[in-house]
């Protein structure tokens, strides 16, 4: 039993403007080097985020880290799966079955067609790729947030502690009841 809950990017919805500077962040940060390097040598750039716009508000989309994850109970290879506080997928013994991609309950995975042979030979022409908290990323450079949310010019995605957004939560609903409940009682108190 893990003593602490998966981390998750939170997103701020309000805050949002749709510049896709995450998606350009996570895309770098996945392709290797600077985005400079990666057009000057036409290095194809997938980003593990996509901003989503609905009913005219835009959304940063990646993996909520779910501690029951369906794409690791799924996963027949046991490439997906909980680790380390988060849901990772170990690129190598993904098959590029799909099942992952199908039970996803957020849209967050995709799979990438490689086309690169393994050092067995076999060929692995599909890797599921999902938002990875930037865990090479981080460790190459020594930053402590995700490329996106480094990249965010208003700040709307963060990296949370279940702990932390929990409590905040809490606050927020606190204060919705205690406004509901004043004006609940200047009306009860109303002859």
């Amino acid at each position: 039993m893990r003593e602490t809950e998966n981390v998750i990017i939170y997103a701020d919805a309000e805050r949002c403007l749709g510049c896709h500077s995450c998606e350009l962040a996570c895309a770098v940060a996945h392709g290797g080097g600077s985005l400079l390097e990666a057009v000057r040598e036409r290095k194809p750039l997938h980003s593990r985020t996509k901003v989503v716009v609905s009913d005219e508000v835009m959304m940063p989309m990646q993996c909520r880290q779910c501690e029951n994850a369906p794409c690791t109970m799924v996963c027949p290879t046991g490439a997906c799966r909980q680790q380390d506080g988060q849901v990772q997928i170990t690129e190598e013994s993904c098959v590029g079955c799909k099942l992952c991609v199908m039970v996803c309950p957020f849209g967050a995975i995709t799979v990438r067609r490689d086309g690169h042979r393994q050092a067995d030979g076999s060929n692995n022409q599909g890797v599921a790729l999902k938002c990875d908290l930037c865990r090479d990323w981080r460790a190459e450079t020594g930053k402590s947030d995700p490329a996106c949310v480094e990249a965010c010019p208003t700040k709307a995605i963060r990296l949370v502690e279940m702990k932390a957004y929990r409590a905040a939560l809490i606050q927020a609903r606190a204060k919705e009841l205690a406004q509901s409940q004043k004006h609940m009682t200047l009306t009860l108190r109303k002859p």
